[in-house]
């Protein structure tokens, strides 16, 4: 039987190689306006960090916890930063 660290750390690695062949098919000029997409999904990411480090029994889940909340937070603001420029070069 495969602990679970193993099948998590398996599913990471799989997930990382096909965000980057995703995310290196994209053409330049796609790659704001899909960025700026993706923020609703790194605000659901915020969420259930904010849920795990909630609800953890042990430091290290908590530290885990923070750390994901911090990280995706600066994942939103960024890209929402992005999107504002983006967005001004527009406006006259």
């Amino acid at each position: 039987m495969v602990s679970p660290f193993v099948l998590a750390l398996f599913i990471f690695v799989l997930a990382a190689f096909a965000g980057f062949e995703v995310i290196n098919k994209v053409p330049p000029t796609l790659h704001t306006p899909l960025m700026s997409g993706s923020n609703a999904i790194s605000g659901i990411a915020v969420v259930g960090a904010i849920l795990l480090a909630g609800h953890a029994d042990d430091g290290l889940s908590q530290v885990l916890g923070i750390l994901a909340i911090a990280l995706a937070t600066v994942n939103v603001v960024g890209g929402f930063l992005v999107t504002d420029r983006m967005l001004q070069m527009f406006r006259r």
